[in-house]
């Protein structure tokens, strides 16, 4: 990785939202030997603290969440529905649980690989959500806890483009039909669409 590149730890050390919304364009980056996967991120979605509803969390402090609570720039990845990992980003201050959800990049390197990890889906299905992400990636438990930000890490956010806020589109995030108000409507999503 070349370090002026790569996006430093006091980029996630900031307030959740403004890391979700600077989050979009920026390049999701995994080394694989000489390979690299590579993504531009165009969705995110917010988590912030124990008061929020949607938020992992809620439950306190436990095994599957503690990545959650650690330093900012750290990865927090989890299984869910008994089938599918999600890679999250930790931010804000050691001991304060939030991150931010990547749910879709558009793939810019290792367009064979990626294919073939998903193999049958047009171009269009590659990643766009959170799982499918992660099975592009070959992202898995393994990564959790991952000190992004680490000069030998082989799972990084790299500097991408610059998205323009008239270009970017808010909305509830997904998944929710059991989680109260007002967490159920907070346009905690961040979303782009890059040609």
């Amino acid at each position: 990785m070349t370090s002026s590149s790569v996006i430093s730890r006091s980029f996630f050390d900031r307030p959740t939202l403004t890391v979700a919304r600077e989050l979009l364009g920026q390049r999701l980056v995994k080394l694989e030997g000489d390979q690299r996967i590579a993504g531009l991120i165009t969705e995110t979605e917010a988590y912030i603290g124990t008061e929020d509803d949607g938020c992992h969390a809620r439950a306190g402090l436990t095994n599957r969440n503690r990545s959650m609570w650690g330093p900012p720039g750290h990865a927090y990845v989890y299984f869910t529905y008994g089938m599918h990992w999600m890679l999250n980003i930790v931010t804000e201050q050691d001991g304060f649980p939030a991150a931010v959800l990547l749910r879709g990049v558009k793939p810019v390197e290792g367009h064979e690989v990626i294919q073939r990890r998903r193999t049958g889906r047009p171009d269009s299905e590659l990643t766009n959500g959170p799982a499918k992400l992660c099975q592009a990636f070959a992202l898995d438990g393994s990564f959790d806890g991952l000190d992004l930000c680490h000069p030998q890490s082989v799972l990084f956010i790299e500097r991408g483009v610059d998205i323009p806020e008239n270009s970017v589109t808010t909305g509830p995030r997904v998944g929710f039909n059991q989680v109260s108000e007002p967490w159920k409507s907070m346009p905690w999503r961040f979303q782009v669409t890059l040609r």
